[in-house]
């Protein structure tokens, strides 16, 4: 896969399990303010669409979301 295919793969990923938590990104930066983390929807908007976010931001997300489980 190509750089551009992972940041697409990434940024899907992440989509769908806030999506399958059926969260709002308001919801996600509350989730995240409650565990110390301070982004706002916009923020976090910007780093999903972009697609190069780092594994830090990544994880805090999926537990955020209470994913407990990722299938690649």
């Amino acid at each position: 896969m190509s750089d551009e295919e992972w940041k697409e793969y990434a940024k899907g990923l992440l989509k769908a399990e806030i999506a399958r938590k059926n969260l709002s990104l308001i919801d996600v930066a509350r989730k995240l303010e409650a565990m110390g983390i301070s982004e706002s929807p916009q923020n976090i908007s910007n780093k999903i669409n972009r697609g190069t976010f780092g594994a830090i931001f990544m994880l805090q997300i999926l537990k955020a979301v209470g994913c407990k489980e990722i299938r690649l």
